[in-house]
């Protein structure tokens, strides 16, 4: 397990922030608008609802060829709360302060198959605690890598998936199975690109990762978010490379990402592509149909 997170001390200043701004809010107006206090300081803290809601609208917007499913009003707002909800839980506190709560495991319980664990952009492997939490009552050995720099190029993440990689397969004799959330199942893409080695992976396992790009990463000026638009130089030349057979993966997508869109987007020609409705970008990691449907699948392989 990595010995530090430059991305968990950076959250655990903006919850702070934010948790103080909302507790000095609320203590000078409760005594004289008691409704003002709450509804303000809550809104202090879900702040990120207002991004939320803009992604959900430009994906309203970017959708409108796409062939997956289209989701109507109702849904899109139920994704949107329940995304806001994950959002208090991933990066205001899984990441910032449970990112060591689950340490990988190695020991190889019942030659059960190893799981590495790759989360996406901006997150650290405090984004996977309900995961490893269930790969260790399971018997699944398991390691979950920290991708940094958090704002550097997706490439310079390989060294940190081969390790991963190398330590699984000593210690339980098999080829892992990658699970790989947003932007992670692009780093493990680049990884198996420099590798050259198919046969070190039995699988992988992407949820929301755009694998032909995102819209949003137009608005992006960081090397890794460049590297995610659509028709971008860096995703060709990913198309092109020798990799992973495409009937080796199992990419999970939904027609409420708020980040990946067109939703399609999120898979790829040939593989095992598995649509959920209704869940937005973070929100269908958890999703237990993804969860209990991926650790099935590791268990069979």
């Amino acid at each position: 397990m990595a010995a530090s997170s430059r991305l968990a001390r950076l959250q655990q200043g903006l919850a702070a922030g934010l948790l103080v701004a909302a507790l000095a809010w609320f203590a000078y107006w409760v005594g004289q608008r008691p409704l003002l206090a709450a509804f303000g300081a809550g809104a202090i803290a879900c702040v990120h609802a207002v991004v939320l809601g803009l992604e959900f609208l430009f994906l309203l917007h970017v959708r409108r060829a796409d062939p997956a499913p289209r989701a109507g009003a109702g849904q899109l707002l139920a994704a949107w709360g329940r995304e806001t909800l994950q959002g208090l839980r991933v990066f205001g506190w899984r990441q910032p302060f449970r990112w060591r709560r689950w340490p990988d495991r190695l020991e190889a319980g019942g030659g059960r198959r190893g799981i590495v664990f790759v989360h996406g952009f901006v997150c650290n492997r405090g984004f996977w605690a309900p995961w490893l939490a269930r790969a260790r009552q399971l018997g699944h050995p398991y390691v979950a890598v920290n991708l940094e720099p958090v704002f550097g190029s997706i490439d310079d993440y390989a060294q940190s998936i081969d390790a991963a990689v190398r330590q699984l397969t000593a210690a339980s004799g098999r080829p892992p199975v990658l699970v790989c959330h947003s932007m992670g199942g692009l780093a493990a893409r680049a990884w198996l690109r420099a590798a050259g080695r198919p046969e070190r992976v039995a699988h992988v396992v992407t949820i929301a990762t755009p694998h032909h790009g995102t819209a949003l990463a137009r608005f992006s000026r960081l090397p890794n978010g460049r590297q995610m638009r659509i028709g971008g130089e860096w995703l060709d030349d990913l198309s092109r490379a020798a990799g992973l057979p495409a009937s080796r993966f199992t990419c999970w997508f939904s027609n409420c990402d708020n980040v990946v869109m067109p939703p399609s987007t999120a898979t790829l020609a040939g593989a095992d592509n598995r649509f959920l409705p209704g869940a937005a970008h973070v929100d269908l990691a958890f999703r237990e149909t993804v969860v209990e449907g991926t650790f099935a699948l590791v268990r069979d392989l």
